[in-house]
């Protein structure tokens, strides 16, 4: 290779990698897949979805309940709307599961490979640390923990889920089919699974309007809203901020750039969050009837 083809090639490399470099902080970090965002959209439509129509037969001595009913089409039609959304919500838990092992099969060979990897959603000996920390710089000893790409509080959430498929989801194909599935159990088990179903349900959803909602949404550097997990993607100087370890990470690897993508348009922000303020709204309203219903109508 003659030396003026050598120069030609390294202007070029550099007119291709230069921008990127340059430009860097103009482009976003993507964090969670199409399927991701759109599996989310779905969990938190059928939540509220079951967590409106279960409340409103849980409490139906309320005056809400009446009200709320009435727009549901009653009682009735209430429950055929909770048994719907019931269906999507396993629908989307079955289609996260076959995800996890495509992505198992493509990249991680083994089970055991992608569960102790790196990027898992399980518990490592990092969390107990960061943990640690945690409590120690929310009372100035010490500084804040350099989060990877999940932080505890995420993995936990994330974990719930499965004990809230199983718990709930079970019970409520107990309560769905009582004639069925009496002809093998006793009689018993249905009133049993009633109040496991109720209460569970009821932890959960005080659980995720509250704890879920200010660790998401309303910790002073995400307040009043965190989109990504609608958008998919972060600023990159608040990627940096948030996961500081992960960003040093694929820094050192020289992998970063595979993740930059530019930012939506204003209209599609304005369109997410349009939807988050309805959900968060929404998820509210729901802990305020909840506590009202538990002071002063409890039955």
């Amino acid at each position: 290779m003659v030396e003026g083809e050598k120069q030609i090639i390294s202007e070029l490399a550099t007119a291709f990698v230069a921008p990127m470099t340059v430009n860097r902080e103009k482009f976003q970090f993507q964090r969670f897949s199409r399927l991701n965002r759109v599996l989310h959209i779905l969990m938190i439509v059928s939540f509220i979805s079951l967590a409106l129509t279960g409340l409103t037969i849980k409490f139906s001595y309320t005056g809400w309940a009446v009200i709320l009913s009435h727009l549901l089409g009653g009682f009735e039609s209430a429950g055929y709307i909770h048994r719907f959304f019931a269906v999507v919500m396993v629908s989307v838990f079955i289609t996260h599961i076959v995800d996890i092992t495509r992505m198992k099969k493509k990249e991680y060979k083994t089970w055991r490979a992608l569960i102790f990897s790196p990027g898992s959603m399980m518990f490592n000996k990092k969390d107990v640390s960061d943990i640690i920390g945690t409590l120690k710089w929310f009372v100035g000893k010490g500084e804040r923990p350099q989060y990877g790409r999940w932080t505890y509080w995420e993995k936990f959430d994330y974990f719930a889920v499965f004990w809230g498929i199983l718990v709930i989801g079970s019970t409520g194909v107990t309560l769905w089919f009582p004639e069925l599935l009496t002809n093998i159990i006793p009689g018993w088990v249905i009133n049993v699974a009633t109040i496991i179903h109720s209460d569970e349900a009821l932890l959960a959803t005080g659980f995720i309007f509250t704890v879920h909602f200010f660790n998401t949404h309303l910790r002073p550097e995400k307040f009043p809203m965190d989109i990504v997990i609608f958008s998919g993607r972060t600023p990159l100087e608040e990627y940096k901020i948030d996961r500081p370890a992960e960003y040093e990470e694929l820094v050192e690897k020289g992998e970063l750039e595979k993740y930059l993508v530019e930012p939506y348009p204003q209209i599609v922000v304005r369109s997410i969050k349009v939807f988050g303020w309805a959900a968060l709204l929404t998820g509210f309203g729901i802990v305020v009837w909840i506590i009202y219903a538990m002071i002063f109508a409890y039955r």
